[in-house]
Parts: C-alpha cells; sequence; structure tokens
C-alpha cells in the first residue's frame, strides 16, 4: 500500500517495518529528477526522500551555489578543447546539448501535465555567448564557431570580431575596453538561466502531493544490505536514530556521496576517491549594473585551471530579483559538502583508493600549482580577473559569496576526472551519482541511465511512458534536423522561452 505524501522535519522514525521502494539520500536536483521519474513510470510505489538539513536544494541545487547555466554547450569552452595542433574538438558538445535537450523535454512534459505550475519560477531565457580576446583566442573561436554553426543542433549562432556587435550584445564587455585589441564572441538566443533550488522544490513538492514522503534534517550515516537483499538506511533525525529499509536505494548526496557508497561496501566503489574544490563568485545586485548585461558569457579558463573554474559573467534571475555573478574563483577545502566536515576529505581514504589518489595529484601538478594561486591571490588580482571581461567594474558595487562545494572524481585507473560518473551495483539494488559539472543539466539523462541499468527487467515496458515524457527518447536529434527544430520550439513555448525576442 502506497503511504499519503507527507514532508517530516525532526520527528523522529522508530525501527522500520515496512520496506519502502525507493529510497533516495539527498535533497537535491538529482533526487528530485529521479522522484519525478519514478512517480511517472510506477506511480504506485512507495518514494521517501531524506535530507540532511532543513531544506531541500542547499548544497550544489541551490542557486547561488552554482551559475544557474542550463549548460547546453553553447558558451562553455571547457567542452570543445583545442588539440595541439590547433584543431578544435566539438564532440563533447555535441553531446552535452543533447543530454539537455532530454532534461528540457523532460521539464516541458512536468510543465504540461500540470506537475509544475509556473515554468517561469526556475527557467528564463538568457543569451549564452562566448568571449576571447588576443589573436590565438580570435583564431580558436573562430574555428570552432565554424564547425558547431554547421552542426543542426546549435543552428542560428552567431559570431563577430566587430566591437560594435559584441557590445549591441552585451554592453558591459566593451564598456572602458581598449580597442587595440583583437576581441570575438559567439551569440545564441537559445541559451537559459535556471534556478535549480526553485525547480528542486518544484518538483519534490508535487512527488509529495501524490505520495512520497520526503524529510528533513534526516542525517544518513549508514547504507548496509542484509542476507535478505534488503537495505537498511539509518542515520540521525533531530537528534533520535532512524533506520529505514529499502529494495533500492539512490545515493544522490553530492559529495557525500562517495563516503555512503563505500559504507555500503558495493564492490563497484573501490578504487574510486574524490578531490573536493571549493569556489567563490563576486555578485551585483545593482540595478544600474545588472539592467545593462542580459547575458551568459564564458571565456577561457586560465591554464591548469578545472573546467569548473572557465570564468564567466552571468546574468542571473533568482526570487524574481535581477543580479550578475563573476567567477568562480577556485579554492580548496577539505569538506565535500559546503555543511560538511573538515574531515571530509580524511575519512573518504581507504587502502583501495590511495594510490589511484596518489597518482592523481602526481598527474595534475599544473591543477595543484592553479590552486594555490588562486589561494594566495588579492582580492584586488581577483578583481582584476573580472575587469578583463568587464573593465569599467567598480568594487563598490561587488560582494563576495561562497559558491557550492565540489568533490571531482579520481578514477581507480588514477585519472582526475571532470564530470559525473554514475556508480551502479551489479545487482541493480543500488546507485549512485559522483562527481560535478554539467550535472544539474544533465540530470535527466543521468537518472534515465540510472532507471536503465537499475530495472532492466521493467525498462521495455516503461518505453511507451518515456516516449511521452521525452520524445526524442531513444533517439539522436543530430541525425534529424527537422525533429530537433520541432523539439527545440515546442519546449520553449511550453517552457515560456521567447528565444526569438532575445537579442
Amino acid at each position: 500500500m502506497r503511504h499519503k505524501g507527507t514532508v517530516h522535519t525532526t520527528a523522529a522514525q522508530p525501527p522500520a517495518q515496512h520496506t519502502t521502494d525507493v529510497l533516495l539520500i539527498g535533497g537535491g536536483i538529482m533526487s528530485a529528477t529521479l522522484a519525478a521519474l519514478v512517480s511517472e513510470l510506477e506511480p504506485t510505489w512507495s518514494i521517501r526522500v531524506l535530507e540532511r538539513l532543513e531544506r531541500s536544494a542547499q548544497e550544489s541545487s541551490n542557486p547561488w551555489n552554482n551559475a544557474g547555466t542550463g549548460h547546453a554547450a553553447l558558451c562553455e569552452l571547457n567542452y570543445t578543447p583545442q588539440s595541439a595542433d590547433g584543431r578544435v574538438d566539438v564532440s563533447k558538445a555535441i553531446t552535452v546539448n543533447e543530454q539537455f535537450a532530454v532534461t528540457r523535454q523532460f521539464w516541458s512534459f512536468l510543465v504540461e501535465a500540470g506537475r509544475i505550475p509556473n515554468p517561469d519560477a526556475f527557467i528564463h531565457a538568457t543569451p549564452h555567448m562566448s568571449f576571447v580576446w588576443g589573436a590565438d583566442n580570435v583564431a580558436y573561436l573562430r574555428e570552432r564557431h565554424a564547425l558547431l554553426a554547421a552542426h543542426p543542433l546549435f543552428e542560428g549562432m552567431e559570431y563577430s570580431e566587430d566591437p560594435a556587435k559584441i557590445a549591441q550584445w552585451a554592453p558591459l564587455l566593451m564598456a572602458g575596453r581598449a580597442g587595440d585589441e583583437p576581441v570575438a564572441a559567439t551569440f545564441s538566443g537559445e541559451g537559459t538561466d535556471v534556478d535549480f533550488g526553485a525547480l528542486t522544490k518544484l518538483m519534490l513538492d508535487s512527488v509529495a502531493e501524490r505520495g512520497a514522503t520526503i524529510e528533513y534534517d534526516a542525517d544518513v550515516k549508514l547504507v548496509h544490505r542484509t542476507m535478505d537483499g534488503v537495505w537498511h538506511v539509518m542515520g540521525k533525525q533531530g537528534g533520535e536514530r532512524f533506520h529505514h529499509r529499502a529494495r533500492f536505494v539512490f545515493v544522490g548526496a553530492g559529495g557525500q556521496a562517495l563516503t555512503l557508497l563505500q559504507k555500503s561496501r558495493i564492490p563497484e566503489i573501490k578504487g574510486f576517491g574524490g578531490f573536493p574544490v571549493s569556489g567563490e563568485f563576486l555578485r551585483t545586485t545593482s540595478p544600474e549594473v545588472a539592467e545593462r548585461h542580459h547575458a551568459k558569457v564564458y571565456g577561457k579558463a586560465a591554464v591548469g585551471a578545472p573546467p569548473m573554474s572557465v570564468p564567466h559573467l552571468d546574468s542571473r534571475v533568482v526570487d524574481g530579483k535581477p543580479s550578475i555573478m563573476f567567477g568562480p574563483y577556485a579554492g580548496f577545502s577539505p569538506r565535500f559538502l559546503k555543511h560538511g566536515s573538515l574531515l571530509d576529505l580524511f575519512k573518504s581514504l581507504r587502502p583501495h583508493n590511495i594510490v589511484p589518489m596518489i597518482r592523481a595529484g602526481l598527474a595534475n601538478i599544473p591543477l595543484t600549482v592553479y590552486l594555490i594561486s588562486q589561494l594566495l591571490a588579492s582580492p584586488k588580482k581577483k578583481f582584476a580577473e573580472l575587469r578583463a571581461f568587464y573593465a569599467d567594474a567598480d568594487p563598490k558595487d561587488w560582494e563576495k559569496i561562497t559558491a557550492g562545494q565540489r568533490v571531482q572524481v579520481i578514477r581507480p585507473n588514477g585519472v582526475l576526472q571532470f564530470g559525473t560518473e554514475v556508480i551502479t551495483h551489479k545487482d541493480g539494488t543500488i546507485a549512485g551519482l559522483l562527481g560535478a559539472s554539467p550535472g544539474a543539466s544533465t540530470a535527466a539523462p543521468i537518472m534515465l541511465e540510472i532507471l536503465e541499468r537499475c530495472f532492466p527487467e521493467r525498462w521495455e515496458g516503461w518505453q511507451p511512458r518515456l516516449q511521452e515524457m521525452v520524445p526524442s527518447h531513444g533517439t539522436k536529434l543530430s541525425d534529424d534536423p527537422e525533429f530537433a527544430r520541432e523539439v527545440r520550439d515546442r519546449t520553449a513555448k511550453t517552457l515560456g522561452l521567447d528565444v526569438h525576442g532575445v537579442a
């Protein structure tokens, strides 16, 4: 029998007798997306979400802990790397764009089905731009644009080396800039700004209305399985111990996922480690500044910088209020969560992952040098990085905010992976997600991958419903330009994205 949807804050839980069908650890965008998918595919299944903080989406999904970019590779230069011989590889950009298209279709379905009443609460049309200066960088961007603009998923992307045109797209970029340096920019009106915190809350509220149980202040300490094949999830809530039984567990706890999966003792987690990277942004809420910039503008990362540190000047809308963020400035903390412990990194060390972590450190010395330089950089030097984008920036208009904590994946072979890693047990009863960017923007395809891996016996039967939720499911939009156009226009209309009015 399905439980009535409830939200608990601090109530203590007695030893569980009921076995939950799907238990999700973490109240961020990943768990919310999986809960929403499961509730549509199997409406009779019981769902329980456990979040260690007092509200949902307070870590990486919080709008001030991420850039809010709907990552479609329209502007992010780290998805189009340049090789030593000058060639630009756009394959990753195409993959990311396809993934975000899946996510947008799922969001559109939730809006059309009445699960999310108002898309304006979490998504807004915001142009995506790439901006570079210097002859070599201009040549790179020119080649990148030529390759992407010829692809059906990126049609309509504009390119210019004309300062006047760039100023028309984003006035702050050219304000006060000397005219003797070559510059270039690309512009796409298809971009979005997303409040993943608001979206997470909307999704969780929706599944709770349909029977799911959402519990806050529930700090999971242990995940283990007994001989009967049932998973036991234990921890503390409001100072009291809780104990839940579950047939399937998803660990979507951000940086905490690594240690919880280690405690589960599944062999698939052996050898994996994590490298925490913190960040800061400069933010302005000055109306005089914010009203002059309506775009997300990404530049090139410094040598040795991780992909999450690609500099960008972002127009944001949070709680209906416009602002601009610049950053991120990378830093280091041994915490795996913003609200985590200084011992997180050390608690994650195991005999099986120490060697891979040492190998990763030796192979990424430039990253270490970069992080040290960022930690030692003065506020004046950091502000100079903003002025490389916006030369007329005034320090009195900007404040420093601390961004979310990210834990980059260290694979068993010692490779430091900048992205996400799906971990699933061979019998499909437990899964987890490690890593970061593009993260939230690819939540839907990542959760679909988990469902396919963990429920192979039901996957075929789910296909008709999945097709309703994601019309392009099972196909590549890049193989059918007309269908890609149709999907893009339909989702834009459903989500209230007037991209044709963006200029």
